[in-house]
């Protein structure tokens, strides 16, 4: 082997600079993914917050309906509405004293006639057969006559059945007999 002065062996420079150039491109790559991946996060996020705040505004609407629903007052409306009366005199069971009866019991008083609520509690969803309303004849009108229609699906009003027949008795009003 002999050594030549002055000559070295030469070496590449290029695969070098290109592995550099890779690198750098793979990383910028590498945080533009990263930043649009953080970017598609936050207007998730963005859109799930108003979400958010649109339901909790919602529930608090909601919850602000059941309670002003839930008020002595509107409970009392709405049972006189349906025809309801207060309760007489309490009475309670003390089970742990041989079931000794505590207050004075007593019927309902309705000293005013409720009125019927025209709300219906449990609304009929059967709607009267169409060849049942034809089968009822409408009756003709004078000009001094006043025309009353009578719904056959409708059972008549106490006071018209009272009226038809005065022998029946009156039904009677009972507190929970």
């Amino acid at each position: 082997m002999t050594v030549r002065p002055g000559r070295r062996p030469v070496r590449g420079r290029t695969p070098f600079a290109v592995l550099v150039v890779v690198l750098l491109a793979a990383g910028l790559f590498g945080l533009l993914a990263l930043n649009t991946a953080l970017n598609e996060g936050s207007f998730e996020l963005s859109r799930l917050q108003k979400r958010t705040t649109v339901l909790t505004d919602e529930q608090q609407g909601l919850q602000h309906q059941i309670d002003q629903n839930s008020a002595p007052d509107a409970l009392a409306k709405r049972a006189a509405e349906l025809g309801m009366v207060p309760a007489g005199g309490m009475a309670f069971l003390d089970v742990q004293n041989g079931g000794k009866v505590l207050g004075k019991p007593g019927p309902a008083q309705d000293s005013p006639p409720v009125k019927r609520s025209t709300a219906e509690p449990w609304p009929m969803k059967q709607q009267p057969s169409p060849s049942a309303q034809q089968s009822a004849p409408a009756p003709a009108a004078t000009a001094g006559d006043a025309v009353v229609q009578i719904n056959p699906g409708v059972p008549a009003a106490p006071a018209a059945s009272a009226a038809a027949s005065p022998a029946a008795p009156a039904p009677s009003r009972g507190a929970g007999r």
